[in-house]
């Protein structure tokens, strides 16, 4: 099984060497975009790819992009299309009501650490915060910070759960970047009066 991995990411890293490179990076970030709006697809494994075949800072760099733009995209896509809907929907329905009235006011320092955790499904987050009355600004500065532990969680720690969590030493790295993004949020908040 190993060989047959080996294989191909060999044939996929030869397949980026003789092509253009603009069009590789643009298949890189475009099937990680993708994944943000179709969630059964495998996030761990697009990123760990991109980080194979690119390296790791280039495949770390695209991988980070294309998941903010693809949660963007996801979050435009509920906003636009369907959140006028909803709000005439549930003006009869305080439950609904009160649920996006909670997802509208979750502070920025829980947003951006609901985001980093990595079992977290994005999708969800994307949908909830399109059709809340969040700003913006809020979900794209939080995403900005939080994607960043997503994306080294699934590159540098590998597609499976069983083989990343048996590393106490990942753990670790994990819970120091979800700190850093926890402070760092913090001070984003003081600094920019996002929440």
């Amino acid at each position: 099984m190993q060989q047959i991995i080996n294989d191909i990411i060999e044939y996929l890293k030869d397949l980026v060497l003789n092509n253009n490179m603009f069009i590789s990076l643009f298949l890189g970030m475009g099937i990680i975009i993708l994944e943000s709006m179709i969630p059964i697809l495998p996030l761990a494994l697009f990123i760990a790819l991109n980080m194979i075949i690119f390296g790791n800072l280039v495949g770390f760099i695209i991988s980070w992009i294309a998941t903010i733009l693809g949660c963007s995209l996801s979050f435009f896509i509920f906003r636009k299309g369907l959140s006028k809907r909803l709000y005439k929907n549930i003006e009869n329905k305080p439950r609904t009501e009160r649920l996006m009235n909670v997802v509208s006011n979750v502070s920025f320092s829980k947003l951006v650490v609901i985001m980093a955790i990595p079992f977290t499904p994005a999708f969800s987050v994307n949908i909830g915060a399109g059709l809340s009355k969040m700003k913006y600004k809020k979900f794209l500065t939080a995403c900005i910070i939080a994607k960043i532990s997503i994306v080294y969680f699934w590159g540098f720690v590998g597609t499976t759960f069983v083989e990343s969590m048996s590393d106490i030493t990942v753990i670790f790295k994990l819970l120091i970047i979800l700190l850093i993004a926890f402070i760092l949020s913090k001070f984003v908040i003081n600094k920019f009066d996002i929440d």
